[in-house]
């Protein structure tokens, strides 16, 4: 922590700023030293202990924590007047766009490339999300699963303790968890790191504590106007690396697809009218 780098004093008077990131992002630096009681040139002072090239490098890292702090509450957007339906609807949806664009625009292809060679050259892949992100983990199971790699996804407590405990240098890990971090997803992260274990991190933000324990991490927005996230873009990401474990090695794949395609068409599963 940065903090620990300034007096005691110090510390206390910039501990609100970190403790309320979203009230202070905003504000210049003669604004931000009034509102914690101090003057300018202290404020500059405090700001350069922390380790920061300048006060804007120092906004920045409290927009960050503003948005892995951020409440249900807080990703409300107020409509603006009588908003119609159809407007709130294009809002969201707008969003969503929005989300996907950023990850456009932000995905590396070669590390996605490395990361499809690891899926490949794993002996056991875990893909751990809890809470809501335990709907991506499962997506990212099944269909990894249907490429015939060693995929297991663990999404309570004891599923991510008993699975990650076994794990070793050959195993890989990806761990989902946005904002501040779901505990039971980070600590399984740190105990995979651990114990020798390759540690993707998927997140929204660079100050996520994902960002502590796992060897890389991708970035993909989750931005919504309503409440809750928006999971538009971590689906896109998971879709892009599926499409490129199924293209690097595509006669594998079609060989696998040809038995899936006699299940989709004569498995018990399906309704027959």
């Amino acid at each position: 922590m940065r903090l620990s780098a300034l007096s005691a004093k110090r510390q206390a008077t910039i501990r609100p700023a970190f403790d309320r990131p979203r009230e202070f992002v905003l504000l210049p630096v003669r604004a931000a030293a009034k509102k914690l009681r101090t003057d300018p040139a202290t404020m500059v002072r405090i700001v350069r202990g922390l380790k920061f090239e300048s006060y804007r490098e120092f906004q920045h890292y409290l927009q960050e924590l503003a948005i892995a702090h951020a409440t249900s509450l807080d990703t409300q957007t107020t409509p603006t007047g009588r908003s119609s339906f159809s407007a709130l609807l294009r809002m969201s949806l707008e969003q969503d766009v929005k989300n996907l664009d950023s990850l456009v625009q932000g995905i590396n292809a070669q590390q996605v490339s490395e990361l499809v060679k690891r899926l490949y050259s794993a002996r056991r892949v875990v893909v751990v999300g809890g809470d809501l992100a335990s709907n991506l983990a499962r997506f990212l199971e099944h269909l990894l699963t249907i490429l015939d790699l060693p995929v297991t996804c663990a999404t309570s407590p004891a599923e991510v303790v008993h699975k990650v405990r076994l794990l070793g240098k050959k195993d890989l890990v990806i761990a989902i968890s946005f904002g501040r971090g779901l505990r039971q997803t980070i600590e399984g992260l740190r105990q995979a790191r651990e114990n020798g274990a390759y540690c993707v991190g998927i997140t929204n933000t660079l100050v996520s504590p994902i960002g502590q324990f796992a060897h890389e991490s991708f970035l993909t927005p989750i931005h919504t106007p309503s409440f809750g996230s928006s999971y538009v873009a971590p689906m896109g990401l998971f879709n892009a690396i599926v499409f490129a474990c199924a293209s690097y090695r595509r006669t594998r794949t079609m060989r696998l697809l040809k038995r899936v395609e006699e299940e989709q068409k004569h498995g018990f599963r399906w309704y027959e009218s």
